[in-house]
């Protein structure tokens, strides 16, 4: 499969401000981890996909009560049960990231087992190519 790109925009909200009067970390995690899990989820079936691990989360500017929230996510590594997203969040869909990161989710079996997903990437483009060697190189 190709890796597909997928858009989630959030607004930010006067209850989403942590006491600085900026968007709180926590519930901006929140909704990284939901625009990934929407990239596997459109090729998973989701009660089978767990979220593992966060890699890493830097912000380089703080979102303020009223800016849209631009997420993206695409699959860029697929394991044998693993597959990485790589979520990249922009303010109002500028080109400058706020926040950039890859989170892992895990395949699983109705008693929480790690299955194969049979999942295939087909990555062409050099970005993609790129972004999966750093997904490869994450624990």
């Amino acid at each position: 499969m190709q890796p597909k790109i997928f858009r989630y925009d959030r607004l930010v909200k006067s209850e989403d401000l942590n006491h600085h009067r900026t968007l709180f970390a926590g519930r901006c995690a929140e909704w990284f981890v939901e625009a990934g899990f929407i990239a596997v989820a459109s090729v998973l079936p989701a009660g089978s996909i767990v979220c593992l691990k966060i890699h890493g989360l830097t912000f380089t500017k703080p979102l303020q009560s009223g800016d849209i929230a631009c997420f993206e996510s695409k699959i860029v590594y697929a394991g044998t049960s693993s597959i990485k997203v790589y979520v990249v969040l922009r303010e109002n869909d500028q080109d400058a990231p706020i926040v950039e990161g890859f989170i892992t989710f895990v395949h699983v079996d109705d008693v929480g087992k790690t299955q194969p997903h049979g999942l295939v990437l087909e990555l062409k483009r050099p970005e993609d190519l790129a972004l999966n060697e750093r997904a490869a190189k994450l624990r």
